[in-house]
């Protein structure tokens, strides 16, 4: 570890020192789950200077890769400084945070609490980076929720009221990221007809957590609305969702009014694998994923967001 840093802030840069904001953009974590880690787990202990300017170190960061090591595994943050500082390779036991806190979403969605819903989410979104929440405890919270509401009486209603309330809540978030940054933007688009689907919402926060721009259409457009669309906004990238079969026909088209590179996600990219297949064969712009993680990390690989 680096000895103290000087007392000058301007020094203390030259000598390698980082400011929260820069080890928030090299590490994806930011702010609030940094300082969050410190306050309440003592997982990273910047230096402070006389004014209470946090500093780090290539240490801080390496070790805040190491805790992400250790998130993605599923291992709850509040025990990740254990498994750290006893240099253990792999958890003998892990306490089920993320079953708790599913469970908690799930009851206070059954009583369509919204306040509920968004102080548990609030809460674990000051602790853990988007694509770990979205592994660990948003999309196994909708699968279990699909399987709930099959057939349950009052399930439209709890789907309605969730979904609504997802939409909502990255809607604002995406908003807001918008509004601080600059470039071509990300356009998703819902394919499938069905309003509110979830894992298109999903995407568009994970692309605009790692600062993309991003625009989503959460309705299906024609080939040559879709082509105008992109010559407007001019994006970086375009993601099409489907949960459902496409008209393969109709798709050709679409995609030849798109110059810009072109990703469909979701179940629709099982239903069409063979057909599929051969399109991104043909066209080398073309790629697909079936879930939000993989569609973001086939983004990042292609140096999107």
């Amino acid at each position: 570890m680096k000895v103290a840093p000087p007392e000058d802030l301007a020094q203390a840069f030259e000598d390698g020192w980082l400011p929260i904001r820069e080890v928030a953009r090299q590490t994806g974590v930011n702010a609030v789950t940094l300082r969050a880690w410190e306050r309440r787990y003592g997982l990273i202990v910047p230096q402070r200077t006389p004014k209470g300017h946090r500093l780090f170190s290539a240490e801080h960061v390496q070790r805040i890769h190491t805790i992400l090591t250790w998130l993605n595994r599923g291992v709850p943050v509040s025990q990740v400084k254990t498994l750290i500082d006893s240099a253990q390779t792999s958890p003998d036991a892990v306490e089920n945070e993320w079953h708790a806190l599913r469970q908690n979403l799930l009851h206070a969605i059954s009583e369509l609490a919204e306040r509920r819903v968004d102080d548990v989410f609030n809460q674990a979104m000051a602790l853990y980076p988007p694509r770990t929440l979205c592994e660990q405890l948003l999309l196994p919270l909708l699968n279990d929720l699909e399987q709930r509401w099959q057939g349950q009486f009052g399930a439209q209603m709890e789907r309605v009221f969730f979904l609504s309330w997802l939409r909502s809540k990255f809607g604002a978030r995406i908003y807001h990221n918008n509004r601080q940054l600059q470039g071509a933007p990300l356009l998703l688009v819902n394919q499938s007809d069905l309003p509110l689907e979830p894992h298109l919402w999903l995407s568009a926060w994970l692309a605009s957590s790692a600062d993309c721009p991003v625009e989503v259409f959460d309705w299906p457009l024609p080939a040559g609305e879709l082509a105008l669309a992109v010559e407007h906004l001019q994006p970086r990238a375009v993601l099409l969702y489907s949960s459902k079969a496409l008209h393969l026909p109709t798709l050709g088209k679409l995609l030849a009014g798109v110059p810009c590179p072109t990703l469909i996600a979701g179940p629709t990219v099982c239903i069409h694998q063979a057909e599929l297949a051969v399109l991104t064969g043909d066209l080398p712009q073309l790629c697909v994923a079936e879930d939000p993680l993989s569609a973001h990390q086939l983004l990042i690989q292609r140096g999107i967001v």
